[in-house]
């Protein structure tokens, strides 16, 4: 089978066994683990999958046209990380890359209205999923474990003091908080260190949330929420804050998106971005993840970010890239929602869950084996803005030295 012969030389370890229509067994890679099989019961299948190897897999697995035999989900997505590089390189997928690279923008095209629609489709689901997966502040972007063996719940409050340290607070500044989300990280700012914060989100469900979260805890008076673009935005601020909503702007946007937080920003304020990336060189979001999790969405390259950065006039005070921070995060969410999938099901359906545990698995396996990372980048007008050393970053106790062991791994 022509798939099987592509995809054995891209295996460099573990061993896949591929189950073709027929029933054949075809049986790639050197093996040492881990050791996976797959069946693919459409014959068309692997036709689609050598065409379009994201797409398909994705789709196929969702349908029940792929089933894991033998192993896990995240194992055989392991494999799958290599198996892509190889399909990658056949001059087909050369050619089919470089046809769609002009469309590049448009899948990026994130005007007001259509980021909108593309935030509903991912963030006005119902409630009652998040609950299963996320921690009860329900924070939904990468965690911070500077040990590697904390909680859930410890890591998503370790992150946000991380954050809260890069935007040296004080009592009664001014802060915005562009892509609020449920209003746990504008809470927990008011909450601790005494400043105002308006929180802007595109997600009427999540707006809700944060309203009433804020009214029970008492902290309407400090803290606001609005269902508002940030290009909509006209107040002045101390602070600025933006947590996993840059991966939604859109490259074509960002020299606006910039310009915005310029001008937004006080003249000695600070401003926080703490944002998906990719090691590799500026790209595109995968198909699939782009059809049915993240529409409009897209993680960038540095080199995008910085560029639009410098035509703003601001300073990049500090950069830190986190890479397997948000591996581990996943991995608590995969787990979460697979002890509560029952109760998913019920919300949703089988093909929903199966299409949730893809995006989830998958997302950890870019993460850890792929070239994803986050990036937290700080930025202000002024030079002399943020101390002259990072010592600051680490004097609330909770982050630890650059140096310290994550997962394992030497930092």
């Amino acid at each position: 089978m022509l798939l099987s012969r592509i995809l054995d030389p891209a295996l460099t370890q573990g061993r896949l066994t591929l189950i073709d229509p027929q029933g054949h067994a075809h049986r790639l890679g050197p093996g040492g683990g881990p050791e996976v099989a797959i069946r693919l019961r459409d014959p068309a299948l692997p036709r689609r999958l050598l065409l379009h190897p994201e797409l398909a897999t994705g789709e196929a697995y969702m349908d029940g046209q792929l089933t894991v035999e033998q192993g896990s989900l995240r194992d055989f997505l392991a494999l799958a990380n290599q198996c892509a590089e190889g399909i990658a390189r056949m001059p087909l997928q050369r050619l089919l890359a470089a046809v769609g690279r002009p469309l590049r923008w448009l899948h990026q095209f994130n005007p007001a209205r259509r980021a909108h629609r593309n935030v509903a489709h991912h963030y006005d689901l119902s409630d009652a999923l998040y609950d299963l997966f996320l921690d009860r502040d329900r924070q939904y972007s990468c965690a911070y474990f500077p040990r590697g063996d904390e909680t859930l719940e410890e890591a998503q409050a370790l992150k946000k003091r991380h954050i809260a340290a890069k935007l040296l607070l004080q009592p009664g500044l001014r802060v915005l908080d562009i892509g609020s989300g449920w209003g746990g990280l504008a809470l927990d700012l008011a909450r601790h260190d005494g400043v105002d914060v308006t929180g802007l989100t595109l997600s009427a469900e999540q707006l809700k949330v944060a309203r009433a979260r804020a009214e029970s805890e008492g902290l309407s008076p400090r803290v606001r929420f609005a269902l508002r673009d940030y290009r909509e935005e006209t107040g002045f601020y101390d602070r600025i804050v933006s947590v996993g909503m840059f991966e939604h702007v859109g490259v074509s946007h960002y020299t606006r998106f910039f310009r915005q937080l310029g001008e937004r920003l006080a003249p000695d304020g600070v401003a926080l971005i703490h944002a998906i990336g990719r090691a590799d060189p500026p790209g595109d979001t995968n198909a699939w993840t782009r059809k049915y999790i993240f529409p409009g969405g897209y993680c960038p390259a540095l080199s995008e970010v910085v560029a639009a950065v410098e035509r703003s006039g601001l300073w990049l005070t500090d950069v830190e890239i986190l890479r397997l921070h948000y591996a581990e995060t996943l991995r608590h969410w995969f787990d979460r929602f697979q002890a509560q999938r029952d109760r998913a099901r019920a919300l949703y359906d089988e093909r929903f869950c199966r299409m949730w545990e893809f995006y989830l698995a998958g997302a950890e396996m870019a993460f850890r084996h792929g070239r994803l990372m986050v990036f937290q980048i700080q930025l202000a007008h002024q030079r002399d803005a943020v101390p002259l050393t990072r010592d600051y970053l680490y004097a609330h106790g909770g982050a630890a030295p650059a140096e310290q062991p994550l997962c394992g791994q030497q930092a």
